[in-house]
């Protein structure tokens, strides 16, 4: 055969690319067929360990499974991480430049070797024996927030804890094109980070618990002087974290501690100023709730003011956010307020679960150098399942279910009586938002609901908040928001209609982290909505991840039963199948 003949061959071949995210939190797994997404699923569904660390093994599985291929089908693994750029950069560059940074060498010697045979451990686990592309992490940060967004033309930022040694990066999109503006936001300047320190101090996990922190801070005031000190809590993390440049932002050594030493998080300083660390079961008083509120705060001074000027610069309309900081749904609200740009698009799985989808974008882009921008807000990519696993999950625990002739109808009734539904449709959502086919969903009224939900079915802080989902053509009657919100990342103000008739979704400062939703996002999810409407008049639902705290969201039937079981859920509907405990 000819070279020629063996090249032509090769072409008519289907391109199957399956990424990979592993080496820190949330790993996961997507795959992609000639540059169209076809399933992304995270491990820490499976391995039930939230943000998982393992290798996402089961994850590639499923998503080999959903698209009905196995691994000999895939002509390259993306991986979403460059272990040699990282070793180089964040080791021995530093170490030839300054000898106190070959001790860290030494302590770290085995996570150094574990990064450069990583090779080892890929081909161990999926027994594949193809080309592997290593990416940096940031630079699929931004193709996971680019190419699904739509926009040919776009500002991309990433903000996150830290990748190979960035912890931010800047770049434009134009026609398919990436180019990098900006990278030089390296460890230990990074806002994931400082945000993951404060969570630690304040009692609550770091990695995984900064959306607690999120929500506490709208019961503080940054403008509160700190006891026994002459500054303002705002003052102080004007000194912790300042702005450099347009691009560049600065956390001060002097009250952190992650740059040198593990488990400690902030410094002597630190906690002269603030106080020993809150323990997990102390009372949270108004002292936290100021340190938590001045966070937020200069989180997204610093971040407004950036993208301010970064627009002015480049004068783009678009803005695509990813990486774990975009998962701050307040912070996303302001952006969108400020009316910066005239729209944006949040990654929905935008913490490092996301890259797996973004290394899948880039390792096409090297075969199909035509590749453009495509909106793609179908996120539902995850687990599926059919009638005979209901059926094997029912015998299993004993129960039986009704088929209801109207599913919808039927469900809605429930709903407007104040039942608590598990909802669980479809394939899971890709990403740690709940959008309606693995929800827990109930009435939006009254505010007492809030309540309830929190002591008595998620089991978690009674501060926390819950999300209204909306029929899209209401969205702007009961939400101050000038563009739609299918993922439930960017939080509004609450309109006066809304305040009055959905008090149980409106946060203490009047925001919704709001998810509109149109019969093309979620069929499923649309015909609820509006049965539940032309019953009750209200057009929009509370909407609660299916899960109880500190649990991954439910993935497959039996793990909806189990939750639906051990809960004061009211009614579980599995597909067309209604469970109820009357």
């Amino acid at each position: 055969m000819t070279l020629l003949a063996r090249f032509e061959n090769l072409m008519q071949k289907k391109f199957l690319v399956l990424g990979i995210n592993h080496g820190g939190h949330d790993t996961s797994a997507a795959l992609m067929l000639d540059g169209e997404l076809i399933s992304a699923c995270e491990q820490e569904r499976y391995s039930r360990d939230k943000h998982s660390r393992r290798f996402p093994s089961e994850a590639v599985d499923d998503c080999l499974k959903q698209a009905g291929m196995t691994i000999k089908d895939v002509r390259e693994i993306a991986f979403a991480f460059d272990p040699v750029y990282h070793i180089q950069e964040a080791y021995l560059r530093p170490a030839l430049a300054n000898a106190e940074h070959i001790n860290r060498i030494i302590n770290d010697a085995d996570r150094i070797k574990s990064n450069f045979l990583v090779e080892n451990v890929i081909r161990e686990q999926t027994s594949f024996n193809g080309p592997i592309r290593y990416l940096n992490h940031h630079m699929c940060h931004l193709a996971s927030g680019y190419f699904p967004s739509g926009f040919n033309e776009a500002l991309l930022v990433s903000y996150d804890g830290v990748g190979e040694i960035e912890a931010g990066m800047f770049a434009t999109g134009n026609d398919g094109k990436i180019e990098v503006l900006h990278r030089d936001n390296l460890f230990p300047d990074s806002l994931g980070l400082l945000y993951s320190a404060i969570t630690f101090f304040l009692g609550w996990r770091h990695h995984c618990d900064e959306g607690i922190v999120m929500g506490l801070a709208t019961y503080g005031d940054p403008d509160h002087q700190i006891p026994e000190d002459e500054r303002t809590y705002a003052e102080v993390f004007e000194e912790i974290l300042s702005s450099k440049s347009m691009y560049e932002y600065h956390v001060s050594k002097d009250w952190i501690t992650y740059h040198k030493e593990r488990d400690t998080w902030v410094s002597d300083q630190f906690r002269a100023v603030f106080g020993e660390k809150r323990g997990e079961q102390e009372d949270i008083t108004q002292h936290h709730m100021d340190i938590a509120a001045a966070l937020q705060h200069r989180l997204e001074e610093i971040v407004i003011n950036q993208l301010r000027a970064v627009r002015e610069e480049t004068g783009l309309k678009h803005l695509c956010l990813s990486g774990g900081v975009a998962l701050n749904c307040s912070l996303n609200g302001k952006i969108q307020n400020a009316a910066i740009f005239d729209e944006i698009f949040v990654q929905p799985a935008s913490g490092d679960a996301g890259t797996a989808v973004g290394a899948c974008y880039l390792s096409s882009v090297h075969m199909f150098s035509a590749m453009k921008p495509k909106k793609q807000h179908n996120f539902y990519l995850g687990s599926g399942f059919d009638d005979h696993d209901v059926d094997i999950a029912l015998k299993k625990h004993g129960l039986s279910a009704q088929t209801p002739e109207d599913i919808y109808t039927a469900t809605a009734q429930r709903l407007a009586k104040g039942e608590i539904i598990g909802w669980f449709q479809g394939r899971a959502e890709f990403g740690p938002r709940a959008l309606g086919n693995r929800s827990i969903l109930t009435r939006p009224y009254p505010a007492e609901m809030k309540d309830y939900l929190n002591k008595r079915v998620k089991f978690r802080e009674e501060f926390r908040p819950f999300a209204p989902v909306v029929l899209h053509e209401y969205l702007e009657e009961y939400f101050d928001i000038q563009q739609e919100s299918p993922h439930m990342l960017i939080a509004c103000q609450a309109t006066a209609q809304a305040a009055d008739k959905i008090p149980a979704t409106v946060h203490v400062d009047n925001s919704c982290r709001v998810q509109s939703v149109k019969e093309s996002n979620n069929k499923r999810l649309f015909r609820l909505l509006t049965a539940f409407f032309k019953i009750t008049g209200c057009p929009v639902l509370l909407n609660t991840s299916f899960n109880v705290k500190g649990q991954p969201i439910v993935n497959f039937p039996e793990e909806a039963i189990k939750c639906f079981l051990n809960t004061n859920i009211d009614c579980l509907v599995v597909g067309d199948h209604m469970m109820t405990k009357e």
